[in-house]
């Protein structure tokens, strides 16, 4: 599994301290120092089902400096793929991604039932 995370962000910590107790293996990723490209935004977004602004971090600054709640309904899905793959502090965190899914912010009860609750997490 691979955890993209952000070290200062509180609900990515609590995502990290969550996997650890569960004896999770997987590969952590600083979103903002090695942000994820548009090739891999793409093949998350297309596997995960979920509507792109989901992976936009809307409650952060720079999506309120750049007034992105405004201007994203006329931006085409490149374009949103695009300005994602340009700034790792545009996407929601953590992120939690391998070969079968991808889980998109972090909320205990949905990651428990989605990675197992048990030993078994490593087989996501």
């Amino acid at each position: 599994m691979l955890f993209l995370q952000y070290p200062k962000c509180s609900t990515c910590q609590k995502a990290k301290k969550w996997l650890n107790a569960h004896q999770a293996v997987y590969t952590e990723r600083h979103i903002a120092e090695d942000r994820p490209s548009y090739e891999e935004l793409k093949q998350w977004h297309e596997k995960s089902g979920l509507p792109l602004k989901r992976f936009f971090n809307t409650s952060g600054v720079l999506y309120k400096e750049m007034k992105l709640k405004d201007r994203l309904p006329a931006m085409s899905e490149e374009e949103q793929l695009q300005l994602l793959a340009s700034n790792g502090m545009l996407v929601k965190r953590p992120i939690l991604a391998d070969d079968n899914q991808i889980l998109i912010g972090f909320k205990e009860a949905e990651w428990a039932e989605k990675l197992g609750d048990s030993g078994n997490i490593d087989t996501m």
